[in-house]
């Protein structure tokens, strides 16, 4: 990788392109359902790391697309992540008050609105991935694929799936294939779909596809692994959610299984396979490999 790849210059460019996108494209709060618009708005426009719609340019770019013509597919991966925020966040699931520094979105507009707001999200998401005017030089079966991919990823064969068994396994004894499938789901479905959809997007071939699919794999696994750690050990300011909630809740985590020092252990393993799925590229994949290498190191 080449050592002089300025990541914290990368990141805050792409973040700054994704903001202003929401910003332009998101519905307006007009109308008697105003507070429903302004709920969504204020969960998708939140400070964020914008990590995902990254994700998904970066993999563009490696495979030698350009990845900031993807700028609204990128953008509605972030929708669809502000929507599950907003659901994890619920008395009913994690009951948090706090998100990126600030009320959570039940808490600023009730939980009916949240509710909504994240539904609204969702499907507004899908709406850009399928119009004609935000797919312009795709071909249909290009808008196809990366529709179904991000959509096997937010449902029940991802998301929504792992989300449950969480739910389902808290207070319970669960083996280390259990804690994968969680993982693997909860978080690493949409950071895998994030990566396959921009390598779709850019024209990748088979083997580059596949290779993609490997790292959006091992970096969705590292990336849950991580927040388990944070959640121990992280600076609840700097996170700007509570921290030891897992615990609390006795959810299924690696550290609760593992111990620490181990899942740190577990966490460079992954990472060392991560990086190798991207062998076959050149620096085109720098951005990818700083990524994973940052997830390791984050503190929030």
């Amino acid at each position: 990788m080449n050592s002089s790849f300025d990541l914290k210059t990368y990141l805050e460019g792409r973040r700054k392109l994704v903001d202003e996108w929401l910003e332009e494209n998101l519905p307006r709060p007009v109308g008697p359902h105003s507070l429903v618009i302004e709920a969504m708005r204020y969960s998708a426009l939140s400070k964020g790391k914008r990590i995902r719609p990254i994700l998904l340019m970066a993999a563009a770019d490696a495979v030698g697309g350009d990845g900031t013509r993807f700028l609204p597919q990128a953008s509605a991966l972030e929708c669809i992540h502000a929507y599950s925020l907003i659901h994890d966040d619920l008395p009913a699931m994690d009951d948090d008050d706090l998100r990126r520094g600030v009320p959570t979105c039940h808490k600023a507009f009730g939980e009916a609105m949240a509710i909504l707001a994240g539904d609204a999200l969702l499907n507004y998401a899908f709406e850009i991935l399928s119009s004609p005017s935000h797919s312009k030089g795709l071909d249909p079966e290009t808008v196809i694929s990366v529709i179904g991919t991000i959509g096997h990823a937010s449902g029940i064969n991802g998301m929504v799936g792992g989300q449950a068994a969480d739910v389902l396994m808290e207070g319970k004894e669960v083996d280390e294939e259990t804690l994968r499938f969680i993982h693997v789901h909860k978080t690493g479905a949409i950071i895998k779909a994030a990566i396959k959809a921009g390598a779709i997007l850019g024209g990748a071939d088979p083997i580059q596809l596949e290779r993609m699919e490997e790292f959006g794999y091992h970096l969705g696994l590292l990336f849950q692994i991580k927040d388990d750690l944070l959640d121990v050990e992280g600076d609840e300011k700097r996170l700007g959610k509570r921290t030891k909630k897992d615990a609390e809740k006795k959810k299924a985590t690696y550290p609760a299984l593992f111990g620490i020092e181990r899942t740190k252990q577990m966490g460079q393993e992954i990472l060392k396979e991560a990086i190798d799925a991207l062998s076959i590229f050149g620096p085109e994949a720098d951005a990818l490999r700083s990524v994973a290498n940052y997830v390791v190191r984050r503190s929030r």
